[in-house]
């Protein structure tokens, strides 16, 4: 290799005469630049090339019973990626051709070689493999950046199609590489609203996208997203869409924003049973007193004081079942399975599955997965959720989906139904007290179902879509994960 800034040349060439001049005009055009090495034979030259001592290679294309050709096919057996320059005897364009197709990077004819056109080929040569190199070790870098990237990395055509896609991008979006490249960007999206919106500001001047949207894996599962977006190539009208999977991240805020708004809701219980119970209870001892006087003796006025005690003691249970739904209560934490708290649920829905025609289909992980839980509190939830699911759809053709699974820290349960479902207003709203939509009802059910879920340190979601049902997706740590804490 180059040793005192000169660079090493193997000339392979079984005619001596032809080394003696090369390396005259060498020494005459460039006498510091080079130093020439020569074999003679095809096997010596092999066994030269194997030491990689070399910075360039002179190559004759008649080397006895082999060819200079044999010796480029050596070069790509070894996998060694070396500049290499073919003497032929005269002009040949279909050796030329081959020799081009074997890994060679320029070819002389020696009968027209001079000092100046041999000094200039290796001179381009060798500036042109250094170039190359350059090229290939920054190709391998950002090969190995879009293949270990944690980020999702997909390329689109002109057409925004999916042409390419990093192992992280077919590992979280659950598609096989072949599926996931007959895919559109917008097949991505879970809110086919908002395609328009990216793809416009994709395609427009600026053609840079950096928003977070929803995504929907083959499996069906929303990803929350943040989505760097912009136009790779202007030629080949190639996209390029760094993506981080922000799921967890949204998880913990979601998490976070209900922990902290259900305090607020037990403080605002808390604050609005005083305030109500104390005039309360006066408005209740004016009535029974007025009961006792005569005016209480005429029938209209019995009426109308019979009213009033009993809406007050409407009101009176009304905000008992709010503190109730938002207090912190004592719990008896047990390990239990969670498949069998979801069949002792069932159980107790029994009545109102068979009344409903409900079909219920189980996908139950085994064994079984153990929680912390105290089993009626529980019960009472996952009985919530299944009796609001029952009520939601058609008599007859009511189709409940229970799930369970873990990973490494949780256990998840998910509740879904094909119901109405629920619409993004309303979807919002859905865990706040009193809000129903039902005729009947004092829409505290969900709010005890969260305040119990909560209790448990768990997670509740629900995901929903009108005429499409509902789904609610509860997680718990597993028994024993957190016992430190």
């Amino acid at each position: 290799m180059a040793i005192n800034g000169k660079k090493h040349i193997l000339m392979i060439d079984d005619d001596e005469d032809d080394f003696f001049l090369v390396n005259a005009l060498l020494q005459d055009i460039s006498p510091d630049q080079y130093v020439l090495q020569w074999v003679s034979s095809y096997k010596e030259g092999l066994l030269a090339i194997e030491a990689r001592a070399h910075d360039l290679y002179l190559v004759d294309y008649r080397l006895g019973a082999y060819t200079g050709i044999d010796v480029l096919h050596h070069f790509r057996n070894l996998g060694y990626k070396a500049p290499v320059i073919l003497f032929t005897g005269k002009g040949d364009y279909l050796i030329d051709k081959e020799a081009m197709q074997a890994g060679a990077s320029d070819y002389l004819v020696k009968s027209e070689i001079s000092a100046a056109l041999l000094e200039r080929a290796i001179r381009y040569t060798l500036d042109k493999f250094s170039h190359l190199q350059t090229i290939e070790k920054s190709e391998k870098r950002y090969f190995s950046i879009f293949e270990k990237s944690n980020d999702l990395i997909l390329l689109a055509d002109c057409e925004h199609k999916i042409v390419a896609a990093n192992p992280a991008a077919l590992n979280v979006l659950k598609y096989e590489e072949t599926e996931l490249y007959n895919t559109h960007l917008r097949g991505l999206f879970a809110d086919q609203g908002v395609i328009s919106d990216f793809l416009d500001q994709l395609c427009g001047e600026g053609g840079v996208v950096q928003k977070e949207y929803v995504f929907r894996s083959k499996s069906g599962q929303q990803l929350d997203v943040m989505i760097n977006a912009s136009l790779l190539d202007e030629k080949k009208q190639l996209y390029l869409c760094i993506i981080q999977d922000i799921t967890a991240r949204k998880r913990k805020e979601r998490e976070k924003q209900q922990q902290e708004k259900f305090v607020i809701t037990g403080r605002i219980a808390r604050l609005i049973a005083h305030e109500v119970r104390n005039p309360l209870t006066n408005i209740l001892l004016a009535v029974s007193q007025l009961k006792t006087e005569p005016v209480a003796e005429t029938e209209d006025a019995a009426l109308y004081l019979d009213i009033m005690e009993r809406n007050c003691h409407r009101i009176n249970q009304l905000v008992t079942e709010l503190l109730q739904s938002t207090r912190m209560s004592e719990l008896n934490m047990v390990p239990l399975g969670l498949n069998m708290l979801v069949e002792k649920a069932l159980d107790l829905a029994a009545d109102r599955l068979q009344l409903n025609a409900v079909t219920v289909t189980k996908e139950i992980c085994e064994p079984d997965c153990m929680i912390l839980a105290d089993e009626d509190k529980i019960l009472i939830a996952f009985l919530n959720i299944i009796i609001n699911g029952i009520e939601a759809m058609k008599a007859g053709e009511g189709k409940l989906g229970i799930k369970t699974w873990q990973d490494t820290e949780k256990v998840f349960v998910r509740i879904a139904d094909n119901g109405s479902g629920i619409s993004p207003q309303n979807l919002a709203k859905l865990f706040e007290p009193f809000f129903t939509n039902k005729t009947k009802g004092t829409g505290l059910g969900l709010t005890a179902t969260q305040n119990i879920i909560l209790q448990h340190k768990g997670t509740i979601a629900v995901d929903s879509e009108l005429g499409e049902g509902t789904s609610f997706l509860m997680s718990f740590p597993i028994a024993g994960a957190n016992e430190s804490e």
